[in-house]
Order: structure tokens, then C-alpha cells, then sequence
């Protein structure tokens, strides 16, 4: 039925009804709608990463733009079984609506899982599980950032984070990456400039993405002694935390904070399969109680089903006992991808040298705009994701993501090849 009809003449035939409703829809062009949308979603940004998922899907394009884990690195065969007794014994729960937390046995499971990052000395009502760490950093911004704010973020940072924090329009103070993390004495002299008023420093210590750094212990305890003195929250992002692959992962923030200020998360995307959209909150139990009352507005609860296979994957260790085995691969794609750049990227250019994640970030001559780059990178076979959506202020437009767990070691050396030469021809 047209939706206009009550405005039109009287007529019965389908074809004059659908030339109508053609004809006003064309007039009135759906009522302007945009003019309806809140300033909220007027503000809202498109991933970038996801437009190029999107772009390079199903083509014959060599992608190093997702943040997508390695398919080898799924335990399946695991994933199925556990699936398969899940629905022989447990079924009704699985199935069912459950607690907007988390199941109760998922959470028992994760203080496990945590204890590996050092974070001890946690309950249930420290814990609350997400779909995806993602859903955790969208709430977390609404949940304690306002208008004017003040917040802090490394330069450049993870893309989806700052989108969502960007909707709630604090004032960015952007940290500069250094080859050991955060530049701390940068940090300190932006918490001493607001005088007081730094609210929140948003933070990946750990296999950094896009940056792929990693801050030692001793800038981790002198983040915590600067966020003490100068009173604002650190939310740790440390999706890559079990990621680490050239020597031992620091123990994460969390595991050091005496003082209750660091808001923690992580997410199954890496370390399980990004399928089941799995995270996961640890703070204080005020914090917890807040983000329970808006995820009931906003999806009720974490779907049930992925909750308990996951923790049965903890519980038997398949997860724990996955990690050499996702190291060592990212390890040798690391070095492929590192190999390659060294071959075929100008002189001029630079990279990080990462120990662990998914990412190398690479600069390259400031004449050049990767942005504008993309549409002839794409044509010629190969993507990336363009730097300046990853700083708060869109600087950094001559920097590029490259991510290397996702293509073959000969896609990835392609690739580079692809789009060293390109740079050179650019040059």
C-alpha cells in the first residue's frame, strides 16, 4: 500500500498508485529527513576500516586494512565440540535470555583468563561482558564523558575508539607515540595545563594499534604515578595484551593500579574468533553497576550461547593453549611484512618495528597525502588504511596502517612490492 494514499485521489489501479507514490516521493524526498537526525548522529563518523572491508570484498584486492585475525589461528575443530556438548547438557541456558552482566560461569572463567595479564584480586562485580570490546568503548564515552571534557589519546590512536568518543565532543589533548608508548612527560604536561581538569586518558600500552608499540613496566607505573597526581581515569585498551610475540608481555596497566582509577578492556576478537563479539570490562563495582544500566537500554545482554562456549573454551584451556600458536604465526608474518618493507619502501620512509599485534605503521614522504594515494593503491591490486583517521585532529596524512595478520606471506610481500613501487613512481 502506498504510504501517501490518504492524500491522493480516489483511485483504484495499482499503476496510478505507483506512479504517485513515485512522483511524491520524488517531490518531498522522504520528508528531508536528515533534518530530523539528533546533533549526535550528525557527528557520527564511517569507519574507515569498514568502508574498505566493504570496498575490497569479494575483489581481487591484496588487503592490509582490516584488523582481521589469521583464520588458521581459530581453534574449529575445538569451537565444535565444545558447541556440540553445550547443546547435548546445557542447551536451555545457552539459549536463553541471561543476566545483562554476563553468565555467572563466563565471569568465574575471565577472572581466570585475567589472572594471565596479572589482574588479581577481582570478583564477579568487577567484570561485565560485552559484544566486543568495541560495545565497552562506546559505552564507556557515554558513560563519562561530557561535552567540553577533557580527554586525552595517544597520536595517533585506534580509529573506532576516538569515533566514539568524538560523538560525546570532549576537547582532545593528543600524547604523541614515542618507541616506548605514550610520551609521558607530554602527558604530564597536558594534565598540568588543564589544571586539574584532565578527566580521562584513553590508552593501548600493549602492541599499540595502529602505532604497534609496547610501553615497558616502568612507564607503565609512572602513567599510573602521573594519573594519581594529577586525578583522572586511564582506560586501557589491551586487546592485544596475549598478542605479544617478541619476549614477554608487561603485565597490563589494570594489574598495577592500587588506586581503582584504571578502567580495563579486552575482547575474544584476537585470541578466540571475532564471529562471536565477545568483550569484556574490568573496573570498579560502581563503574560496573553503570554500564549494566545502559547496555539494558541499549541490547539487554551479550548474546548467551557465544558466552558459554567461551567459557568452556577458557575452562579447558583451549584458548590458553591456542596462544604459541597465534604468536609464532604473527611473528613470521611480522617479519615477512618488516622483510618486505625494507625491500621495496623508499629510503625516505619509516615504520614501526612492532612486538606484537597485528600492525606495522608506516610514514612516508610528508610531499604525499595516503589518503588521496588510496584510490590508485586500490586500482593497482592492493589497501590500506590512510593514517589520518587515526589521529584526533586528522593530522598524520602522510602515515598508512598495514596490517599483516590476515593475507598469505605472499599476498603480504605483494602487496608491499605494490605499493613501494607505487611510492617511488610518486616520488
Amino acid at each position: 500500500m502506498c504510504p501517501f494514499r490518504s492524500s491522493l485521489p480516489t483511485v483504484r489501479t495499482s499503476a496510478f498508485i505507483d506512479i504517485s507514490y513515485k512522483i511524491t516521493k520524488k517531490v518531498i524526498g522522504f520528508m528531508e529527513l536528515e533534518r530530523f537526525f539528533s546533533e549526535q548522529v550528525k557527528a557520527m563518523r564511517s569507519s574507515e576500516i569498514r568502508d574498505l572491508l566493504k570496498i575490497t570484498e569479494g575483489r581481487e584486492v591484496i588487503s592490509l586494512a582490516g584488523g582481521l585475525p589469521d583464520p588458521s589461528t581459530f581453534p574449529r575443530e575445538d569451537i565444535k565440540k565444545i558447541a556440540e556438548d553445550i547443546m547435548d547438557k546445557n542447551w536451555e541456558r545457552a539459549l536463553q535470555y541471561t543476566a545483562t552482566g554476563g553468565v555467572e560461569e563466563f565471569k568465574k572463567q575471565l577472572i581466570s583468563l585475567s589472572s594471565l595479564r596479572g589482574i588479581s584480586k577481582i570478583r564477579e562485580e568487577n567484570l561485565f561482558v560485552t559484544v566486543g570490546s568495541q560495545e565497552a568503548l562506546y559505552m564507556l564515552a557515554n558513560l563519562l564523558i561530557d561535552p567540553g571534557d577533557q580527554v586525552a589519546v595517544e597520536m595517533p590512536t585506534y580509529l573506532a575508539a576516538l569515533n566514539a568518543m568524538r560523538l560525546r565532543k570532549p576537547n582532545f589533548l593528543g600524547v604523541e607515540l614515542t618507541e616506548e608508548g605514550a610520551n609521558l612527560d607530554q602527558l604530564e604536561e597536558r594534565a598540568k595545563k588543564t589544571r586539574g581538569k584532565l578527566k580521562l586518558f584513553y590508552t593501548i600500552p600493549t602492541a599499540q594499534n595502529p602505532g604497534g608499540v609496547t610501553m615497558g613496566l616502568e612507564g607503565r607505573k609512572r602513567l599510573l604515578e602521573i594519573a594519581s597526581d594529577y586525578d583522572f581515569l586511564v582506560v586501557e585498551d589491551d586487546a592485544y595484551g596475549f598478542l605479544v610475540f617478541d619476549g614477554d608481555a608487561p603485565p597490563s596497566l589494570k594489574a598495577l593500579d592500587t588506586e581503582g582509577r584504571v578502567i580495563y578492556t579486552s575482547t575474544f576478537s584476537k585470541i578466540l574468533a571475532p564471529g562471536f563479539r565477545l568483550g569484556w570490562v574490568v573496573a570498579e563495582p560502581e563503574v560496573i553497576s553503570k554500564l549494566e544500566m545502559m547496555k539494558q537500554n541499549v541490547d539487554l545482554h551479550t548474546p548467551s550461547f557465544t558466552q558459554y562456549i567461551a567459557a568452556e573454551a577458557i575452562r579447558r584451556g583451549v584458548i590458553q593453549s591456542n596462544f604459541p600458536k597465534v604468536r609464532a604465526i604473527y611473528k613470521r608474518k611480522r617479519d615477512v611484512m618488516l622483510d618486505s618493507l625494507e625491500a621495496h619502501f623508499p629510503k625516505s620512509a619509516s615504520w614501526s618495528r612492532p612486538k606484537g599485534g597485528m600492525f606495522v605503521f608506516a610514514k612516508v614522504s610528508e610531499k604525499l597525502d595516503t589518503g588521496i594515494l588510496l584510490e590508485e593503491a586500490l586500482r593497482k591490486g592492493v589497501a590500506y588504511v590512510p593514517g589520518a583517521s587515526f589521529y584526533h585532529d586528522f593530522s598524520g596524512r602522510n602515515t598508512m596502517r598495514l596490517n599483516f595478520s590476515f593475507p598469505p606471506e605472499e599476498k603480504l610481500r605483494e602487496g608491499i612490492r605494490i605499493l613501494g613501487d607505487l611510492l617511488k613512481e610518486k616520488l
